[in-house]
């Protein structure tokens, strides 16, 4: 077995990851890893993955790309040389919700507070989202690792500087 990363972006598609991951199982590929985001009407994924060793990467793109789900989409196939398993920094803590309205700067100040704490971000997913009364309301997930010790003042510092951005926060 070899090691890839495969992503894509593409016109987002009812079925897409379904289609992505049957035709992966259909050459035997073992999905590791993966990641899937939907950004306008477009949607990108990422995924590491076993590949046998009779099938060769520009074979795997090919297969891939003959998708009707991909025919429009920027693929990429490439061989994955890190440790697929995570360390402690990829092991997710804490989520953190964070919702009001778009401000310039937001993730940055957020994403700041986790650094200062020594905490990495595993995954962040940030939309625009209809609020009532034709407002919109822009929700930032984070999901974190915190080292041990340092969650309670991440979290208020998390805390104040939403409240400080007129932002609300919820912990899990």
């Amino acid at each position: 077995m070899a090691l890839v990363l495969i992503s894509f972006f593409a016109p987002d598609r009812t079925g897409l990851v379904a289609a992505v991951a049957g035709r992966l199982f259909e050459l035997g590929a073992n999905l590791g890893d993966a990641s899937f985001a939907v950004l306008g009407t477009g949607a990108e994924m990422s995924a590491v993955c076993d590949i046998p060793e009779s099938l060769t990467m520009d074979d795997l793109q090919a297969h891939l790309a003959a998708l009707p789900d991909l025919q429009d989409a920027k693929l990429a196939v490439t061989p994955f040389s890190l440790d697929p398993a995570h360390g402690p920094a990829g092991r997710v803590t804490h989520r953190v919700t964070v919702a009001g309205g778009d401000r310039p700067g937001l993730v940055a100040r957020l994403s700041e507070v986790f650094g200062d704490f020594d905490a990495n971000i595993v995954t962040m997913n940030a939309e625009h989202v209809p609020g009532h009364k034709g407002t919109a309301r822009y929700i930032i997930r984070f999901a974190v690792a915190i080292p041990e010790g340092r969650a309670n003042s991440c979290l208020a510092t998390i805390a104040n500087t939403a409240e400080e951005l007129s932002q609300t926060v919820i912990f899990e």
